[in-house]
């Protein structure tokens, strides 16, 4: 069972709210036994224990905005002092020399496929090589849209949407009622409690990757992210607030003539789980292979996430909903579902500022895949874990 304090994640962010309500936010509490240790027994309830999840959750690190966040929380925290040393290290830190550009590289794809298809299609092509040799070829796709739905039968999924050259890949499913949270998980996922979604909707089959972004960025929508600027174009696009997804959904909606939008919580649930009633959409059981998370299998790297599509598909056709990065939905934060709506609506009032995110990162372990997992952030804040997938209504 998790221990994860999301009943004390209230107080923590209203601590970091007052010390810095534009920029700074409450990380993800990390679930794994804390590295560094207080002397003596800390209450669970005290301002210590608040500051320790806080600086575990970034301590390893490698972006300056994560240690800036934890000083704009806790100006004379702990480790204050190794928070500030460790932003002198990675700013000093030599910036690697630019990796010199092959000559005659034939041109790239608009938009290249998910690494996972990539494999299959290579292992594909090299399989049946033999008996295509008196067969004229097919073109190749350059983009997604060539994508076959999931199968024939799959409970709640419909088909594949595309709907513009620059849109990503959706998956449409079919409304239906299902289970929504967990009574024996943590707090803020009580209660467990049946929803019905009546509206057909499409969600994205992978999270906004990096170079999706960057066409939104070239439209002088969306703005520049510190991210390497030889970022690999197939990775989910993090280190985004509610805010800016909201400026993507914006131009997304421009470009295709669609009402794009955020998933609302429950039918990011409802796409998550795929179908399933257990903790995971594989099972009860935490099984390595499955997703992007820590001690959770390969690929995994600390500084970032693998490209999209790099692990196994829930049975609605959806990638790395478990893990890979936190993803914004439209709801505002509720620190229990007492009160949620029992139609899948977005939970939403007037001047909210605080936002769900759901799902896990690839810098959390195991305990984070949960269906039900989630957690909030201030809608205007940056994290280097925070990303989107996004979504519209079928009607």
């Amino acid at each position: 069972m998790r221990t994860r304090l999301s009943i004390l994640c209230g107080l923590a962010a209203m601590m970091t709210m007052a010390a810095a309500p534009a920029t700074a936010g409450v990380l993800p509490l990390r679930q794994h036994t804390a590295d560094v240790q207080l002397a003596g027994v800390v209450p669970k309830n005290s301002a210590e224990q608040f500051e320790l999840a806080f600086w575990n959750s970034v301590k390893d690190s490698k972006q300056v905005s994560d240690y800036e966040a934890y000083l704009k929380a806790y100006p004379k925290g702990r480790f204050a002092a190794l928070a500030r040393a460790r932003i002198q290290q990675l700013k000093s830190a030599p910036q690697p020399a630019p990796a010199q550009k092959p000559v005659a590289q034939p041109a790239k794809p608009a938009e290249s496929k998910p690494a996972r298809e990539q494999a299959q299609a290579k292992t594909a092509n090299t399989s049946k090589a033999q008996q295509a040799k008196a067969r004229p070829q097919p073109a190749a796709a350059t983009g997604d849209d060539q994508e076959e739905a999931p199968a024939p039968g799959t409970v709640g999924a419909m088909a594949t949407v595309k709907d513009c050259e620059a849109c990503p890949t959706m998956v449409a499913l079919s409304p239906g009622p299902f289970t929504m949270g967990s009574n024996s998980s943590d707090p803020s996922e009580k209660p467990a409690h049946k929803v019905a979604l009546r509206t057909p909707f499409a969600i994205g089959k992978y999270e906004i990757t990096v170079d999706q972004w960057r066409q939104c960025i070239k439209a002088n929508v969306c703005p520049t992210v510190p991210l390497p600027d030889d970022a690999p174009g197939n990775i989910p696009m993090r280190d985004v607030s509610w805010d800016e997804a909201q400026l993507y959904i914006k131009w997304l909606t421009t470009a295709s003539g669609k009402p794009y939008r955020l998933p609302t919580e429950a039918e990011w649930e409802y796409a998550a789980r795929g179908g399933t009633a257990t903790r995971y959409w594989w099972g009860d059981e935490m099984k390595g292979g499955n997703s992007s998370c820590k001690d959770c299998g390969q690929p995994w790297k600390m500084e970032e996430p693998p490209p999209v599509g790099s692990f196994p598909a829930n049975p609605f056709g959806l990638h790395d909903m478990n893990g890979s990065v936190w993803e914004w939905v439209q709801d505002c934060w509720h620190s229990s579902y007492k009160g949620a709506p029992a139609d899948g609506s977005a939970w939403a009032e007037p001047n909210c500022q605080t936002r769900v995110i759901r799902g896990g990162s690839w810098r959390e372990d195991g305990s984070y895949m949960l269906s039900t997992t989630r957690f909030k952030y201030d809608a205007s804040v940056r994290q280097s874990q925070n990303g989107l997938r996004v979504a519209r209504s079928l009607k």
